[in-house]
Protein backbone atom coordinates (compact mmCIF):
# COMPACT_ATOMS: atom_id res chain seq x y z
CA UNK A 1 0.00 0.00 0.00
CA UNK A 2 2.64 2.44 0.61
CA UNK A 3 4.50 1.51 -2.69
CA UNK A 4 1.04 3.07 -4.47
CA UNK A 5 1.06 5.59 -2.04
CA UNK A 6 4.83 6.84 -2.66
CA UNK A 7 4.17 6.62 -6.32
CA UNK A 8 1.03 8.46 -6.35
CA UNK A 9 2.78 11.15 -4.68
CA UNK A 10 5.55 11.71 -6.80
CA UNK A 11 3.43 11.69 -9.84
CA UNK A 12 0.79 14.43 -8.03
CA UNK A 13 2.70 16.52 -6.28
CA UNK A 14 7.13 16.72 -8.17
CA UNK A 15 5.69 17.92 -11.13
CA UNK A 16 3.77 20.20 -9.58
CA UNK A 17 6.77 21.99 -7.47
CA UNK A 18 9.35 21.61 -10.25
CA UNK A 19 6.57 23.98 -12.27
CA UNK A 20 5.77 27.17 -9.26
CA UNK A 21 9.79 26.90 -8.67
CA UNK A 22 10.55 27.34 -12.35
CA UNK A 23 8.34 30.29 -13.16
CA UNK A 24 9.58 32.18 -9.35
CA UNK A 25 13.36 31.53 -11.12
CA UNK A 26 12.10 32.73 -14.81
CA UNK A 27 11.41 35.63 -13.21
CA UNK A 28 13.78 36.81 -11.06
CA UNK A 29 17.01 35.31 -13.56
CA UNK A 30 15.48 37.11 -16.63
CA UNK A 31 17.06 39.92 -15.54
CA UNK A 32 20.46 39.51 -16.75
CA UNK A 33 19.48 39.33 -20.17
CA UNK A 34 17.20 42.25 -20.46
CA UNK A 35 20.03 44.09 -19.32
CA UNK A 36 22.50 42.75 -21.85
CA UNK A 37 19.74 43.21 -24.59
CA UNK A 38 18.61 46.79 -24.67
CA UNK A 39 17.51 47.77 -21.51
CA UNK A 40 20.58 49.23 -19.92
CA UNK A 41 20.77 51.65 -23.21
CA UNK A 42 17.43 52.15 -23.22
CA UNK A 43 17.14 53.46 -19.30
CA UNK A 44 20.82 55.25 -19.06
CA UNK A 45 21.75 52.47 -17.12
CA UNK A 46 25.59 52.38 -16.30
CA UNK A 47 27.30 49.42 -15.38
CA UNK A 48 27.61 49.64 -11.43
CA UNK A 49 23.60 51.09 -11.58
CA UNK A 50 23.07 47.53 -13.77
CA UNK A 51 25.02 45.53 -11.07
CA UNK A 52 23.03 47.11 -8.01
CA UNK A 53 19.54 46.48 -10.28
CA UNK A 54 20.81 42.94 -11.08
CA UNK A 55 21.34 42.00 -7.11
CA UNK A 56 18.90 44.28 -6.03
CA UNK A 57 16.56 41.26 -5.67
CA UNK A 58 18.13 39.42 -3.24
CA UNK A 59 18.01 42.57 -0.82
CA UNK A 60 14.21 42.01 -1.16
CA UNK A 61 14.85 38.23 -0.90
CA UNK A 62 16.63 38.22 2.57
CA UNK A 63 14.21 39.51 4.50
CA UNK A 64 10.91 37.27 4.53
CA UNK A 65 12.33 34.36 4.76
CA UNK A 66 11.88 32.85 7.97
CA UNK A 67 8.51 34.62 8.69
CA UNK A 68 7.14 32.55 5.20
CA UNK A 69 8.49 29.33 6.42
CA UNK A 70 7.02 30.21 9.77
CA UNK A 71 3.59 30.69 8.16
CA UNK A 72 3.85 27.66 5.73
CA UNK A 73 4.83 25.09 8.31
CA UNK A 74 2.06 26.88 10.87
CA UNK A 75 -1.05 27.76 8.81
CA UNK A 76 -0.57 27.21 4.84
CA UNK A 77 2.33 26.87 2.29
CA UNK A 78 -0.88 26.94 -0.17
CA UNK A 79 -2.40 29.66 0.26
CA UNK A 80 1.43 31.82 0.63
CA UNK A 81 2.36 30.52 -2.24
CA UNK A 82 -0.97 31.14 -4.29
CA UNK A 83 -0.67 35.09 -3.58
CA UNK A 84 3.18 34.89 -3.96
CA UNK A 85 2.63 33.34 -7.61
CA UNK A 86 -0.10 36.23 -8.57
CA UNK A 87 2.29 39.08 -6.95
CA UNK A 88 5.87 38.17 -8.67
CA UNK A 89 4.19 37.71 -12.14
CA UNK A 90 2.27 41.10 -11.75
CA UNK A 91 5.72 42.52 -10.88
CA UNK A 92 8.15 40.74 -13.58
CA UNK A 93 5.31 42.06 -16.22
CA UNK A 94 5.36 45.54 -14.91
CA UNK A 95 9.18 45.51 -15.57
CA UNK A 96 8.24 45.62 -19.39
CA UNK A 97 6.26 48.27 -19.52
CA UNK A 98 8.42 50.64 -16.86
CA UNK A 99 10.51 53.98 -18.71
CA UNK A 100 11.54 55.19 -15.39
CA UNK A 101 14.53 53.82 -13.36
CA UNK A 102 13.32 54.52 -9.79
CA UNK A 103 10.68 52.29 -10.81
CA UNK A 104 12.70 49.88 -12.15
CA UNK A 105 14.81 49.70 -8.56
CA UNK A 106 11.15 49.26 -6.66
CA UNK A 107 10.34 46.35 -8.72
CA UNK A 108 13.30 44.71 -8.44
CA UNK A 109 13.31 45.23 -4.31
CA UNK A 110 8.94 44.10 -4.64
CA UNK A 111 10.06 41.17 -6.48
CA UNK A 112 12.44 39.95 -3.95
CA UNK A 113 10.91 40.41 -1.31
CA UNK A 114 7.16 38.88 -2.77
CA UNK A 115 9.64 35.92 -3.88
CA UNK A 116 11.13 35.26 -0.65
CA UNK A 117 8.49 32.99 1.05
CA UNK A 118 8.56 30.48 -2.06
CA UNK A 119 11.74 28.42 -1.26
CA UNK A 120 11.64 27.72 2.46
CA UNK A 121 7.39 27.72 1.70
CA UNK A 122 8.66 24.87 -0.69
CA UNK A 123 10.46 22.68 1.46
CA UNK A 124 8.07 22.87 4.39
CA UNK A 125 5.51 21.61 1.71
CA UNK A 126 8.17 18.83 0.38
CA UNK A 127 9.13 17.85 4.07
CA UNK A 128 5.19 16.83 5.07
CA UNK A 129 4.81 14.47 2.02
CA UNK A 130 7.88 13.21 1.18
CA UNK A 131 10.05 10.57 3.50
CA UNK A 132 13.85 11.06 5.14
CA UNK A 133 14.76 8.39 2.06
CA UNK A 134 13.03 10.35 -0.17
CA UNK A 135 13.62 13.84 0.54
CA UNK A 136 16.99 14.23 -1.22
CA UNK A 137 15.54 13.51 -4.85
CA UNK A 138 12.45 15.70 -4.08
CA UNK A 139 14.01 18.69 -3.05
CA UNK A 140 16.10 17.99 -6.36
CA UNK A 141 12.91 17.57 -8.41
CA UNK A 142 12.22 21.42 -6.79
CA UNK A 143 15.66 23.22 -7.29
CA UNK A 144 15.88 21.72 -11.04
CA UNK A 145 13.17 24.28 -11.97
CA UNK A 146 16.42 26.41 -11.21
CA UNK A 147 18.58 25.28 -13.94
CA UNK A 148 15.88 23.91 -16.14
CA UNK A 149 14.21 26.92 -16.33
CA UNK A 150 17.57 28.52 -17.38
CA UNK A 151 18.08 26.23 -19.81
CA UNK A 152 14.83 26.73 -21.95
CA UNK A 153 14.63 30.64 -20.84
CA UNK A 154 18.06 31.53 -22.33
CA UNK A 155 16.83 29.93 -25.41
CA UNK A 156 13.32 31.52 -25.33
CA UNK A 157 14.49 34.16 -23.48
CA UNK A 158 16.81 34.84 -26.76
CA UNK A 159 14.30 34.24 -29.31
CA UNK A 160 12.05 37.03 -27.24
CA UNK A 161 14.63 39.58 -27.48
CA UNK A 162 15.96 39.11 -30.76
CA UNK A 163 12.33 39.19 -32.12
CA UNK A 164 10.26 41.44 -29.70
CA UNK A 165 12.60 43.65 -27.85
CA UNK A 166 13.44 43.30 -23.86
CA UNK A 167 10.06 44.80 -22.81
CA UNK A 168 8.05 41.73 -24.70
CA UNK A 169 10.26 39.15 -23.14
CA UNK A 170 9.36 40.50 -19.19
CA UNK A 171 6.18 40.90 -20.01
CA UNK A 172 5.36 37.63 -21.88
CA UNK A 173 7.36 35.76 -18.86
CA UNK A 174 5.44 37.31 -16.53
CA UNK A 175 1.82 36.09 -17.18
CA UNK A 176 2.35 32.43 -16.87
CA UNK A 177 3.06 32.87 -12.79
CA UNK A 178 -0.51 34.25 -12.92
CA UNK A 179 -2.33 31.61 -14.29
CA UNK A 180 -0.15 28.89 -12.57
CA UNK A 181 -1.61 30.22 -9.21
CA UNK A 182 -4.98 29.52 -10.06
CA UNK A 183 -3.89 25.84 -11.06
CA UNK A 184 -1.52 25.47 -7.97
CA UNK A 185 -4.99 26.81 -5.99
CA UNK A 186 -7.10 23.42 -7.39
CA UNK A 187 -4.68 20.77 -7.38
CA UNK A 188 -2.53 21.06 -4.30
CA UNK A 189 -2.87 20.10 -0.35
CA UNK A 190 -1.19 21.54 2.21
CA UNK A 191 -0.59 18.02 4.31
CA UNK A 192 -1.31 14.05 3.45
CA UNK A 193 -4.10 14.91 6.15
CA UNK A 194 -6.18 17.13 3.58
CA UNK A 195 -5.83 15.24 0.73
CA UNK A 196 -9.16 13.37 -0.62
CA UNK A 197 -7.31 11.28 -3.18
CA UNK A 198 -5.75 9.23 0.12
CA UNK A 199 -7.82 7.07 2.29
CA UNK A 200 -8.06 7.40 5.61
CA UNK A 201 -6.29 4.41 6.74
CA UNK A 202 -3.05 5.75 4.21
CA UNK A 203 -3.25 9.01 5.50
CA UNK A 204 -2.81 7.79 9.16
CA UNK A 205 -0.08 5.20 8.12
CA UNK A 206 1.51 8.16 6.33
CA UNK A 207 1.97 10.44 9.05
CA UNK A 208 3.06 8.03 11.33
CA UNK A 209 6.04 6.94 9.36
CA UNK A 210 6.93 10.97 9.15
CA UNK A 211 6.33 11.10 12.90
CA UNK A 212 8.63 8.04 13.93
CA UNK A 213 11.49 9.84 11.46
CA UNK A 214 11.40 12.47 14.30
CA UNK A 215 12.27 10.46 17.23
CA UNK A 216 15.62 10.21 16.64
CA UNK A 217 16.24 13.85 16.89
CA UNK A 218 16.71 15.33 19.97
CA UNK A 219 14.05 17.93 20.88
CA UNK A 220 14.17 22.20 20.22
CA UNK A 221 12.40 24.69 22.05
CA UNK A 222 12.49 27.01 19.08
CA UNK A 223 13.84 29.19 16.26
CA UNK A 224 16.41 30.92 18.37
CA UNK A 225 17.85 27.79 19.79
CA UNK A 226 17.87 26.52 16.53
CA UNK A 227 19.66 29.42 14.91
CA UNK A 228 22.55 29.49 17.71
CA UNK A 229 23.24 25.77 17.12
CA UNK A 230 26.47 25.21 15.69
CA UNK A 231 25.22 23.24 12.41
CA UNK A 232 22.88 25.91 11.57
CA UNK A 233 25.34 28.33 11.64
CA UNK A 234 27.95 26.76 9.82
CA UNK A 235 25.42 25.88 7.21
CA UNK A 236 24.23 29.73 7.09
CA UNK A 237 28.07 30.69 6.44
CA UNK A 238 28.42 28.08 3.63
CA UNK A 239 25.64 28.65 1.63
CA UNK A 240 26.33 32.23 2.07
CA UNK A 241 29.90 31.42 0.09
CA UNK A 242 27.82 29.09 -2.21
CA UNK A 243 25.58 31.33 -3.66
CA UNK A 244 28.16 33.84 -4.46
CA UNK A 245 29.39 31.84 -7.09
CA UNK A 246 26.47 30.28 -8.34
CA UNK A 247 24.43 33.54 -8.85
CA UNK A 248 27.48 35.45 -9.85
CA UNK A 249 28.12 32.96 -12.30
CA UNK A 250 24.14 33.04 -13.62
CA UNK A 251 23.46 36.85 -13.98
CA UNK A 252 26.55 37.22 -15.89
CA UNK A 253 27.36 34.69 -17.96
CA UNK A 254 25.25 35.76 -20.75
CA UNK A 255 27.70 39.03 -20.68
CA UNK A 256 30.72 36.80 -20.22
CA UNK A 257 29.82 34.43 -23.46
CA UNK A 258 28.58 37.73 -25.50
CA UNK A 259 31.79 39.62 -24.85
CA UNK A 260 33.78 37.22 -27.10
CA UNK A 261 34.00 38.05 -30.75
CA UNK A 262 31.54 37.74 -33.25
CA UNK A 263 29.02 36.30 -30.33
CA UNK A 264 24.99 37.14 -31.60
CA UNK A 265 22.59 37.31 -28.77
CA UNK A 266 20.80 33.74 -30.24
CA UNK A 267 24.29 32.05 -29.67
CA UNK A 268 24.81 33.84 -26.70
CA UNK A 269 21.39 31.68 -25.55
CA UNK A 270 22.67 28.99 -26.81
CA UNK A 271 25.74 28.48 -25.45
CA UNK A 272 24.86 30.15 -22.18
CA UNK A 273 22.34 27.11 -21.88
CA UNK A 274 25.18 24.16 -21.96
CA UNK A 275 26.26 24.40 -18.17
CA UNK A 276 22.29 23.67 -17.06
CA UNK A 277 22.20 20.37 -18.98
CA UNK A 278 24.97 19.49 -16.47
CA UNK A 279 23.48 20.56 -14.18
CA UNK A 280 20.18 18.97 -14.22
CA UNK A 281 21.99 15.17 -15.25
CA UNK A 282 24.59 15.94 -11.96
CA UNK A 283 21.75 17.20 -9.80
CA UNK A 284 19.47 13.55 -10.53
CA UNK A 285 22.53 11.85 -9.90
CA UNK A 286 23.98 13.21 -6.79
CA UNK A 287 20.11 13.33 -5.13
CA UNK A 288 19.67 9.52 -6.17
CA UNK A 289 22.92 8.42 -4.46
CA UNK A 290 22.28 10.54 -1.68
CA UNK A 291 18.93 8.78 -1.48
CA UNK A 292 20.62 5.76 -1.74
CA UNK A 293 23.06 5.74 1.11
CA UNK A 294 21.59 8.51 3.08
CA UNK A 295 24.91 10.26 3.42
CA UNK A 296 24.16 14.31 2.13
CA UNK A 297 28.26 15.90 2.60
CA UNK A 298 29.71 13.64 0.28
CA UNK A 299 27.29 14.36 -2.27
CA UNK A 300 27.83 18.08 -1.34
CA UNK A 301 31.48 19.08 -0.65
CA UNK A 302 33.34 17.59 -3.51
CA UNK A 303 30.88 18.87 -6.42
CA UNK A 304 31.75 22.57 -4.73
CA UNK A 305 35.85 21.79 -4.68
CA UNK A 306 35.75 20.66 -8.46
CA UNK A 307 33.71 23.79 -9.18
CA UNK A 308 35.95 25.95 -7.38
CA UNK A 309 38.91 24.82 -9.17
CA UNK A 310 37.30 24.76 -12.85
CA UNK A 311 37.09 28.44 -11.79
CA UNK A 312 40.42 28.57 -11.24
CA UNK A 313 41.67 26.39 -13.94
CA UNK A 314 39.54 29.01 -16.13
CA UNK A 315 41.19 32.11 -14.81
CA UNK A 316 44.73 30.82 -15.49
CA UNK A 317 44.20 29.62 -19.26
CA UNK A 318 42.87 33.67 -19.36
CA UNK A 319 40.77 35.14 -22.34
CA UNK A 320 42.56 34.29 -25.11
CA UNK A 321 41.32 30.69 -25.41
CA UNK A 322 37.43 31.22 -25.27
CA UNK A 323 36.23 27.84 -25.81
CA UNK A 324 39.15 25.82 -23.30
CA UNK A 325 37.44 28.49 -20.76
CA UNK A 326 33.94 28.06 -21.95
CA UNK A 327 34.30 24.49 -21.30
CA UNK A 328 35.78 24.81 -17.58
CA UNK A 329 32.56 27.45 -17.13
CA UNK A 330 29.86 24.34 -18.57
CA UNK A 331 32.09 22.12 -15.58
CA UNK A 332 31.79 25.58 -12.72
CA UNK A 333 27.77 25.71 -13.41
CA UNK A 334 26.93 21.74 -13.49
CA UNK A 335 28.90 21.17 -10.45
CA UNK A 336 27.46 24.24 -8.02
CA UNK A 337 24.05 22.93 -8.56
CA UNK A 338 24.82 19.21 -7.87
CA UNK A 339 24.63 19.52 -4.70
CA UNK A 340 21.13 21.24 -3.87
CA UNK A 341 19.40 18.30 -3.14
CA UNK A 342 21.32 16.92 -0.62
CA UNK A 343 22.28 19.90 0.78
CA UNK A 344 18.65 21.12 1.80
CA UNK A 345 18.52 17.40 3.04
CA UNK A 346 20.55 17.77 5.91
CA UNK A 347 18.46 20.31 8.04
CA UNK A 348 15.32 17.95 8.44
CA UNK A 349 17.10 15.22 9.29
CA UNK A 350 19.37 17.20 12.56
CA UNK A 351 16.50 19.62 13.85
CA UNK A 352 13.06 18.49 14.66
CA UNK A 353 9.63 19.63 12.60
CA UNK A 354 8.95 22.72 14.87
CA UNK A 355 12.38 24.49 13.94
CA UNK A 356 13.57 22.57 10.92
CA UNK A 357 11.51 24.85 8.70
CA UNK A 358 12.57 28.25 9.61
CA UNK A 359 16.18 27.00 10.06
CA UNK A 360 16.10 25.87 6.00
CA UNK A 361 14.68 29.69 5.93
CA UNK A 362 17.53 31.52 7.57
CA UNK A 363 19.93 29.58 5.80
CA UNK A 364 18.55 30.19 2.60
CA UNK A 365 18.29 33.99 3.32
CA UNK A 366 21.84 33.70 3.95
CA UNK A 367 22.40 32.31 0.25
CA UNK A 368 20.43 35.50 -0.59
CA UNK A 369 23.25 37.99 0.68
CA UNK A 370 25.29 35.69 -0.72
CA UNK A 371 23.42 35.75 -4.20
CA UNK A 372 23.23 39.91 -3.76
CA UNK A 373 27.38 39.89 -3.11
CA UNK A 374 27.87 37.33 -5.86
CA UNK A 375 26.00 39.39 -8.46
CA UNK A 376 27.02 42.65 -7.38
CA UNK A 377 30.75 42.21 -7.22
CA UNK A 378 31.20 40.12 -9.66
CA UNK A 379 29.35 42.98 -11.65
CA UNK A 380 31.46 45.65 -10.34
CA UNK A 381 34.83 43.48 -10.67
CA UNK A 382 34.15 43.35 -14.28
CA UNK A 383 33.19 47.03 -14.87
CA UNK A 384 36.17 47.77 -12.20
CA UNK A 385 38.59 45.61 -14.21
CA UNK A 386 37.33 45.91 -18.13
CA UNK A 387 37.51 41.92 -17.62
CA UNK A 388 36.40 38.51 -16.49
CA UNK A 389 39.32 36.94 -14.58
CA UNK A 390 39.10 38.62 -11.06
CA UNK A 391 35.54 37.52 -11.04
CA UNK A 392 36.52 33.99 -11.88
CA UNK A 393 38.84 34.09 -8.92
CA UNK A 394 36.38 35.54 -6.29
CA UNK A 395 34.08 32.76 -7.20
CA UNK A 396 36.61 30.61 -7.15
CA UNK A 397 37.78 31.74 -3.77
CA UNK A 398 34.24 31.35 -2.37
CA UNK A 399 33.33 27.85 -3.56
CA UNK A 400 36.47 26.30 -2.42
CA UNK A 401 35.69 28.07 1.32
CA UNK A 402 32.14 26.79 1.27
CA UNK A 403 33.03 22.87 -0.03
CA UNK A 404 35.45 23.09 3.41
CA UNK A 405 32.28 24.99 5.31
CA UNK A 406 30.03 21.87 4.28
CA UNK A 407 32.79 19.17 5.96
CA UNK A 408 32.90 21.19 9.02
CA UNK A 409 29.09 21.84 9.70
CA UNK A 410 28.01 17.95 9.18
CA UNK A 411 30.57 16.95 11.40
CA UNK A 412 29.48 19.48 13.99
CA UNK A 413 26.09 18.06 13.44
CA UNK A 414 27.44 14.67 13.88
CA UNK A 415 28.89 15.62 17.39
CA UNK A 416 26.01 17.32 18.40
CA UNK A 417 23.51 14.69 17.82
CA UNK A 418 26.33 12.12 19.62
CA UNK A 419 26.37 14.30 22.60
CA UNK A 420 22.55 14.23 22.54
CA UNK A 421 22.22 10.59 22.44
CA UNK A 422 24.36 10.22 25.78
CA UNK A 423 22.34 12.92 27.59
CA UNK A 424 18.95 11.21 26.69
CA UNK A 425 20.87 7.31 27.78
CA UNK A 426 22.20 9.32 31.16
Amino acid sequence: MMETIAKQRWIRLIPIAFITYSLAYLDRANYGFGAASGLAKDLHITPGTSSLLGSLFFLGYFFFQVPGASYAEKKSAKKLIFWSLILWGVLASATGLITNIKLLFVIRFALGVVESAVMPSMLVFLSHWFTKKERSRANTFLILGNPATVLWMTIVSGYLLNSFGWRMMFIAEGIPAVIWAFIWWKIVDDKPKDAKWLTDQEKRDFEAQLEKEQEGIAPVKNYGEAFRSKPVILLSAQYFLWSIGVYGFVMWLPSIIKAAPNMSIVETGWLSSVPYILSVVLMLVASYFSDKTLNRSAFVWPFLLIGAVAFYISYAIGTSHFWISFVLLVIAGGTMYAPYGPFFAIIPEILPRNVSGGAMALINSMGALGSFAGSYVVGYLNGATGGFSASYIFMAGSLFLSAILTVWAVNAAKKSKSQSDVKMGA
